[in-house]
């Protein structure tokens, strides 16, 4: 029970590949606020089930949290177009595109291709309400001590660096697939057709998705640039 809502507040804005599958017991994050232990024990005592009031509310959905079986087929409908790493290569050097590198700033600091802009579509969580300290509870019961969560300038964002017919091609680190296959029929979720999706969403004309992700982009030696700190 304690594993699942663990697992249901940190998969929250968290792409189907990164989720966390729920596992033994979420009491030792409750026992370790004393409040909250003295109501765990009681209640349990008392042979009542669990219930926390007031504790984290969950905000509206957002858009990139629609389910994705949503998502792909708007992509599809918009003809959203999935192209391999040379295929983006040769877009990027003969057709002005633009790789929008959509990961965390420290990846992207690492390594990205040249001529790149990052605008992190998911980053570390930075508030303190109540739902953002549930989530970071749940995060750090799995291990994780660098929870993320959806960046809600995102979209402000990548306005200000892109007009709407500028041409773009989105890329995340596994690049997810719309195309279906016996064990996905409905393709695979990633960051980057989470950020296709808004982009069209928003009004955006030319956007295409990197299949394979840049870890194939890099593994296949195409070129490769790095930020110095």
């Amino acid at each position: 029970m304690f594993a699942a809502a663990a697992a249901a507040l940190v998969n929250t804005n968290l792409p189907c590949s990164s989720r966390i599958a729920p596992s033994s017991d979420f009491a030792p994050i409750l026992l370790s606020h004393p409040a909250a232990a003295v109501r765990f024990r009681s209640s349990r005592s008392a042979g009542r089930p669990l219930r926390v009031r007031n504790a984290a509310t969950r905000p509206a959905k957002t858009p990139a949290e629609e389910d994705w079986k949503i998502k792909r087929e708007f992509l599809l409908e918009k003809r959203v177009r999935s192209v391999d790493v040379k295929e983006a290569l040769r877009l990027q050097k003969e057709n002005n595109f633009v790789i929008l590198d959509v990961r965390p700033e420290a990846e992207f600091k690492e390594a990205h291709p040249p001529g790149a802009i990052n605008v992190q579509i998911y980053r570390l969580i930075k508030e303190w309400t109540a739902w953002d300290i549930a989530r970071r509870a749940a995060f750090a019961f799995f291990g994780i001590f660098s929870g993320t969560e959806e960046n809600p300038e995102f979209m402000q964002i990548v306005e200000s660096k892109f007009d709407k017919d500028a041409k773009i091609i989105v890329a995340c680190s596994s690049g997810g697939t719309m195309r279906p296959s016996q064990s996905l029929p409905e393709g695979q979720q990633s960051r980057s057709l989470i950020a296709a999706y808004l982009l069209v969403l928003n009004g955006y004309k030319n956007v295409y998705h990197l299949e394979g992700g840049l870890y194939t982009w890099f593994k296949e030696g195409l070129p490769a640039a790095a930020e110095e700190e």
